[in-house]
């Protein structure tokens, strides 16, 4: 069955590619999403459609998870659900960018089984299946094999070097940064950075994709406090990521403040 999801996954990616492409993002609708929440764009809600028709008769029996869809209590009872972002990076496409991604994942009992990250004007496909590593484009992906926190190629917005969210001096990173979490993701599963890090409330469909192609190409992940990514939540918000090899995982971990502190 993962097999046959995983490949579910990777075609219904493709597909909101070919959608999305046909949008130019500094020319299509936009809204503003209540409380601060963002843009969404006549793309998003284009490809949310899509995915939400196509992969829920694929699979009637799954619940469902999308950032612009609404949300409920229904997926809770579901052995299996969908995670997808449908643009990850709006604000990135409304730019007319190209580093924003598709990031499509199914979780069973809270763990990620099969997830695909797509940058169609990129054309990077990564994927994942639980057990059976990591790929881009076919290649097999591979964390990067650094074991020193200090100097290290970290993806990380300013806010989380904030000095209260840190023991001490907050870490002598190499600081580099992509709007696309999930790109953010896929970028250290690859190698390309050492680490990446946000210490702020997260959304699942943010990362969800992310977190198991992360671990099949060797990384350790948590959330800011060193807990275990636990998908489908009632409230779908993470205490943030934490992702490296495991090395410098256990360094940026042991070097952040406790959550009382920070606070």
């Amino acid at each position: 069955m993962q097999a046959a999801d995983l490949q579910l996954l990777i075609d219904a990616a493709q597909e909101a590619g070919e959608i999305a492409k046909r949008y130019d993002g500094r020319q299509a609708k936009t809204w503003h999403k209540p409380e601060g929440a963002g843009p969404v764009t006549e793309a998003d809600l284009a490809v949310n459609d899509m995915l939400e028709r196509e992969l829920r008769a694929a699979r009637p029996n799954y619940g469902w998870l999308s950032e612009e869809s609404l949300d409920g209590s229904d997926r809770l009872k579901n052995d299996r659900v969908f995670i997808i972002d449908p643009i990850d990076g709006t604000r990135s496409f409304i730019e007319g960018s190209d580093t924003w991604a598709h990031s499509l994942a199914i979780a069973e009992a809270g763990e990620v089984t099969a997830a695909v990250i797509y940058l169609p004007r990129r054309n990077r496909l990564y994927v994942a299946s639980k057990g059976q590593g990591a790929t881009l484009n076919t290649e097999p992906l591979q964390v990067s094999t650094n074991a020193v926190m200090q100097g290290a190629d970290v993806l990380v917005a300013r806010p989380a070097m904030d000095a209260a969210l840190w023991k001490e001096t907050p870490p002598d990173f190499k600081r580099g940064y992509r709007p696309s979490l999930a790109y953010r993701t896929a970028l250290v599963a690859q190698g390309r950075f050492d680490a990446m890090l946000t210490l702020r409330p997260t959304w699942e469909w943010d990362i969800a994709a992310g977190d198991l192609i992360l671990r099949e190409a060797g990384a350790a992940t948590s959330d800011r406090h060193g807990a275990p990514l636990i998908f489908n939540n009632a409230d779908p918000r993470l205490a943030g990521i934490v992702a490296a090899n495991p090395r410098i995982h256990a360094q940026i971990c042991g070097a952040l403040a406790p959550h009382d502190r920070a606070q």
